[in-house]
């Protein structure tokens, strides 16, 4: 497969997900509410719900390309709570009207949590099932503030009304059409990522934590800034918040059990470290309860080191196994 060929299959496969994306978070909405789950439940559990990235990271675990898998879950990540949310601030500055610490903390332990499994050099299926525990609990617990009067709301407001439309069996048929169509989509990005890798010379872990990464989630962007433009810094907030639950908690939990990840020596030296301390810087300065312009450009100025430090440490080329 010719370079050019393999940019447009890229191209297309993101188009596929992004659309269908769309498509399984109004169906999954929809059957829910179809078979009685209230309208709050289903708010906390799919707050920062990223199905492009998880199926984009699935099908790169199971070719075996661990740059592409990591690259889902951290460098997406960054995209969301570094990049989109610092360029958020620096159009809207945002202010708070609860910021409470109880909610603050749970990103970071979900990323450290993360870490952690990571440490041995690899996610296996078994930290995988632990992350998953770790989603439901962090679920749970979110349900549990709310019925102290702690509330988070979601992104996804749009897709939620017309989920709302959809009858039970409509919204099951759309959600099992959206899989596959997502699945389809992220098997022609990770082939197609594989053939610019190795023309270009590039590593696998470089091409999934930037460049690839900014492509999937550059929507976030989308999601954070007309809320905070039009007043709502909750639900760029609970984005941030959900974003990072999703990609640690959900998504990695459920690429791990497709297929363990191998995580190399610069994962755990320079990406894992960066995002645990974006994530810890974040938490703080929403706990103020103002996210002013400065705090966007510190983001935004960390994203850029991000890259740049990403391409550094990971210079050379990507290497698969032989399939």
């Amino acid at each position: 497969m010719n370079l050019l060929l393999s940019v447009g299959l890229i191209f297309a496969g993101i188009a596929l997900i992004v659309y269908f994306a769309e498509k399984l978070v109004e169906a999954a909405v929809g059957t829910a509410r179809g078979f009685g789950l209230s309208a709050f439940v289903v708010s906390v559990v799919f707050i920062g719900f990223d199905p492009e990235n998880l199926g984009v990271g699935a099908v790169g675990t199971y070719e075996g390309v661990a740059g592409i898998a990591l690259g889902s879950i951290i460098g997406a990540a960054l995209v969301a709570i570094a990049l989109a949310f610092g360029i958020t601030a620096l159009f809207a500055p945002m202010e708070f009207a609860q910021a409470p610490g109880t909610v603050l903390v749970l990103p970071i332990v979900a990323v450290v949590l993360f870490g952690a499994l990571c440490l041995d050099g690899e996610l296996s299926r078994a930290d995988g099932g632990i992350l998953l525990a770790g989603y439901a609990a962090a679920v749970g617990y979110l349900l549990h503030l709310s019925r102290r009067g702690v509330q988070i709301e979601p992104a996804e407001g749009r897709e939620m009304r017309e989920a709302e439309r959809l009858g039970r069996w409509k919204a099951f048929f759309l959600l099992v059409l959206s899989l596959v169509a997502i699945t389809g989509g992220g098997e022609m990005v990770v082939r197609g990522s594989k053939t610019v890798i190795e023309r270009l010379g590039i590593s696998e872990t470089f091409f999934g934590m930037t460049i690839l990464a900014f492509l999937v989630s550059i929507e976030e962007l989308a999601r954070e800034l007309p809320a905070a433009l039009e007043g709502r810094a909750e639900i760029a907030f609970g984005n941030v918040v959900g974003s990072i639950f999703a990609f640690f908690l959900l998504n990695a939990g459920i690429i791990a059990l497709v297929r363990p990840i191998p995580v190399e020596r610069q994962v755990l030296a320079f990406h894992l470290p960066a995002a645990v301390a974006t994530t810890i810087l974040v938490s703080g300065i929403v706990m103020t309860r103002r996210v002013p312009r400065w705090a966007g450009v510190l983001l935004v100025v960390l994203y850029v080191g991000f890259i740049v430090g990403s391409y550094f440490i990971g210079r050379g080329p990507g290497r698969f196994p032989a399939s």
